[in-house]
């Protein structure tokens, strides 16, 4: 279906370059982007630049996404001002980043990320500007559009849009590449992979997302080359298999990543998710109920995922530690502690999420508690819609028990009356309260426990 409609809109009528320097253009007959769906700061950021007699364009992800008819998530700008002046033109606007110096440009809520045209560094600085494995360290080397163009990672991403003239530029025949639902990287692939080793990521990623094959010339390196996965920071490396598992295509992407052999050492989630029968399932259910979510536009916290994906182990190492006598929520806690450090050797969870992450398990067993005032206080719990998610996961799973989790269903329906007709009685004797101050009670003849009232305030 889209490949028909990208044939239709592009198929005729493109004024075709002359050099591999200029770009094949596509009017606003062509293209039918939809003007609505451009946010209000990109077009706003293009047209003051413009003003002040620089170059400015939608670029990447967001044009492709444009065509396609999607909204995209957010907007990068490429002028031909350098960051300084760019800084001049927008009083809420600052200059970030090291490798890459860009400038994010402030509109209410909303930011713009505004980079200058880039080329690729000069031989002279190579040693300077790569590690021993070619990975660019240092990319601040201004150029042309059309080198802008040539250093991007895929033709796909290669697209420029003018929200002004409503033109899109194509310098790499992204768009043709489109039409052949095919995912190509510009340039050699295996030089590009060495230069950025998150593109072999971003390839299963796009590939995933957008239905595409990926090129043979640009698959055929990653195998070889995936162990220089290992050099890149932990930071950079996990932002990326967020961006995976928050994309609402994290079943496809995770297939992906499979096939083209990348899941291995990223996160040992992952690997339970896709090699263990006994565990694979539940990870599976947590990326599709995650994928579900995010297709019906409802809040999805990275915390509650990374909590799901971390559950296989956590569980077996919770239960392993009960079979040997422990009692059930110090060995819970053990067992959360083994599993974010079993993680962190080969990928580092910022410990933002830990707490979250923490908190969704401990509250597990209190689902069990039905009785009494506890099913109350534990509705009221600002963590018990995502916990009540998790617990029905692990249910799903065989990890806990169906017919609590039904309950727990029912009972958040009920009303007030229902509710207190639905509880359980509580099993087992109270556990008393321990006294405190004894010894000056018995110098004041204070009555004796067997004296106190039952339920009596002390």
């Amino acid at each position: 279906m889209i490949k028909s409609f990208i044939s239709r809109v592009f198929g005729r009528g493109a004024k075709q370059a002359a050099h591999p320097s200029k770009p094949v253009v596509y009017g606003p007959d062509k293209h039918h982007i939809r003007k609505e769906l451009i946010s209000r700061g990109a077009r706003k950021t293009c047209e003051e630049l413009q003003r002040a007699g620089h170059t400015a364009f939608v670029v990447g992800g967001a044009v492709r996404d444009l065509i396609l008819g999607m909204r995209p998530k957010d907007f990068d700008v490429a002028t031909s001002a350098h960051p300084d002046e760019v800084r001049s033109l927008f009083r809420r606007s600052r200059i970030i980043g090291r490798r890459f110096q860009i400038v994010h440009v402030m509109w209410g809520a909303e930011t713009v990320e505004v980079s200058t045209y880039r080329a690729h560094f000069t031989k002279e600085a190579e040693e300077d500007k790569q590690d021993a494995h070619g990975r660019v360290l240092s990319d601040n080397v201004f150029g042309t559009q059309a080198e802008d163009a040539v250093r991007r990672d895929f033709t796909v991403n290669a697209l420029f849009y003018d929200p002004v003239k409503e033109e899109v530029w194509d310098f790499q025949h992204g768009v043709k590449d489109l039409v052949a639902r095919k995912l190509v990287m510009i340039g050699d692939a295996a030089t590009r992979y060495r230069e950025d080793p998150v593109r072999m990521l971003r390839a299963a990623r796009l590939s995933a997302k957008l239905g595409l094959a990926i090129d043979p010339r640009t698959a055929e390196p990653i195998r070889e080359l995936k162990h220089l996965l290992e050099n890149v920071p932990q930071a950079r490396l996990f932002e990326e298999i967020l961006k995976m598992l928050l994309s609402g295509n994290a079943v496809a992407c995770v297939k992906r990543l499979r096939e083209l052999e990348l899941h291995h050492g990223l996160l040992p989630l992952l690997d339970d998710a896709l090699e263990d029968p006994a565990t694979g399932p539940f990870a599976m259910a947590a990326l599709e109920a995650t994928d579900s979510r995010l297709r019906e536009d409802k809040p999805v916290s990275p915390a509650f995922l990374l909590a799901a994906l971390d559950a296989p182990p956590e569980e077996r190492r919770w239960h392993e530690l009960e079979e040997k006598g422990q009692p059930s929520t110090p060995s819970l806690h053990s067992a959360m502690h083994d599993a974010l450090d079993a993680q962190r050797e080969s990928l580092a969870i910022p410990r933002r999420f830990d707490a979250t992450m923490k908190e969704l398990w401990l509250l597990q067993p209190r689902f069990l508690q039905r009785g009494g005032a506890r099913p109350f206080r534990l509705l009221e719990h600002p963590r018990f819609r995502a916990a009540y998610d998790f617990f029905e996961l692990r249910a799903q799973a065989g990890n806990a028990p169906t017919d609590v989790a039904k309950w727990w269903e029912r009972f958040q329906e009920a009303s007030g009356e229902e509710r207190e007709k639905m509880l359980h009685a509580d099993d087992g004797p109270k556990k008393k309260r321990r006294r405190r101050g004894g010894k000056r009670r018995a110098e004041a003849g204070a009555a004796s426990p067997e004296e106190v009232a039952p339920g009596q305030d002390e």
